[in-house]
């Protein structure tokens, strides 16, 4: 499964771990149970999990489904109360995990952000001094080799400039980019895809 932690697992990673160690207690425990009635389910489930991990690397869509997409609790230091609601979050939740990150108040975010794996990513509101018009954390603009639209309406950017940008790095497609960030200073950060 790879180099992850526990609390790093997907679910579909979790659910299988506790299956194969399920069905390898099983096995220890009935002595009748032959080596390959005992181990052919547990390679079945290691292949199958290997396989769906793989499909995920290469299908966006495919990730979200197994593994989820990160959701937006607090934007733009407002408060999400749907998205809350979406992912039966309560403001206890928030608040706790607000503390955890040495934040002291709600209105001191600017972003929370609910992982994928649970965790919440929080950014704090920047100083007054900042100019606003630059962005406080970087902006993802493609991902993948697919543009990310949210994003780049929200950096008021708009695909004519990403595209020229990208071509001024010698990138002739979209596909080709691994990941393309707008970062705080205004420049823009581009990982092309390895062949």
């Amino acid at each position: 499964m790879g180099k992850r932690e526990i609390g790093e697992l997907s679910v579909l990673d979790f659910v299988i771990s506790i299956m194969i160690a399920e069905m390898a207690v099983t096995s220890i425990e009935d002595i009748q149970i032959t080596y390959r009635e005992a181990f052919l389910p547990i390679i079945i489930l290691c292949v199958l999990q290997i396989f769906l991990a793989y499909w995920s690397l290469k299908s966006r869509s495919m990730r979200y489904l197994l593994d989820g997409k990160p959701t937006y609790l607090i934007n733009n230091g407002k408060i999400d109360e749907k998205a809350m609601k979406e992912q039966r979050y309560n403001f206890d939740d928030l608040l706790v995990q607000i503390r955890q990150k040495d934040v002291k108040d709600v209105s001191d975010v600017e972003f929370a952000i609910l992982e994928p794996s649970g965790e919440l990513s929080v950014f704090e509101k920047k100083e007054e001094e900042e100019t606003e018009d630059k962005p406080s954390s970087p902006v993802p603009l493609i991902i993948d080799g697919y543009i990310q639209w949210d994003n780049l309406q929200k950096s008021e950017k708009d695909e004519l400039w990403l595209r020229r940008e990208i071509h001024k790095a010698g990138i002739e497609n979209v596909k080709q980019v691994s990941y393309c960030a707008l970062q705080q200073d205004g420049v823009l950060y581009i990982d092309e895809k390895d062949d």
